[in-house]
């Protein structure tokens, strides 16, 4: 079992070339702080965290060396509503910098400061492939599901979507969402193809250039 230290200066040392015990020790310890990880805690084992802790180690570890693809499952998880601030101004950064980014994630605000590009799955499938803009701004989203998403939100209507999502080990043949919409007809019975930006029935409408205008 090995400490957190440990663990960053190996990563340091791999990805950037970093050498010599004390260069290893200040990079390990830049890396941690800037995933807000205390030094104090360095020292300590994986088990020995706490699960909010665990994470910043693992972002820590993942930011290093600055990789060409960076994957962050749930990475605000778990943590206080600062720490996840700064979790994602790091990662914010890292996509700035031109580095690809794949973020999965039920954190809509954090997603908005994030992401460019949104994909929105329900039950397994991708049913809405949009832009970040146009997800969170105007026109918005169009399929019914990712509609609701959004006014879920305590600071839209607040309004849970109705009913539960279907097991995956026994989903319907057509729509999985069907159940759920108000939008559904008889047409729903049969799965959407996804178009390349939706995968829906009976999208909500696209507004015209002048509906937009005003």
């Amino acid at each position: 079992m090995r400490t957190i230290r440990s663990q960053l200066e190996e990563t340091v040392g791999r990805l950037t070339g970093v050498r010599g015990r004390a260069a290893l020790r200040t990079a390990a310890e830049r890396a941690a702080a800037r995933a807000e990880f205390p030094t104090d805690h360095l020292d300590r084992h994986p088990h020995e965290l706490s699960g909010g802790l665990a994470q910043r180690a693992a972002t820590a570890l993942a930011l290093i060396g600055e990789a060409p693809l960076l994957l962050a499952d749930e990475p605000t998880t778990g943590l206080d509503r600062d720490l996840v601030d700064r979790t994602v101004d790091e990662l914010r950064r890292h996509v700035d910098a031109g580095r690809p980014l794949l973020m999965i994630t039920h954190d809509l605000a954090a997603a908005r400061r994030i992401a460019d590009r949104v994909a929105v799955m329900y039950a397994g499938r991708i049913v809405e492939l949009t832009a970040a803009d146009t997800f969170f701004g105007t026109p918005g989203p169009r399929h019914p599901y990712s509609r609701g998403l959004l006014e879920a939100l305590p600071d839209r209507s607040f309004t849970p979507i109705p009913g539960q999502p279907p097991e995956l080990g026994d989903l319907p043949d057509g729509c999985a969402f069907a159940a759920r919409c108000d939008r559904a007809t008889d047409a729903c019975t049969a799965l959407p193809p996804f178009t390349g930006s939706l995968a829906c029935h009976h999208p909500v409408p696209a507004p015209t250039r002048k509906e937009i205008r005003a």
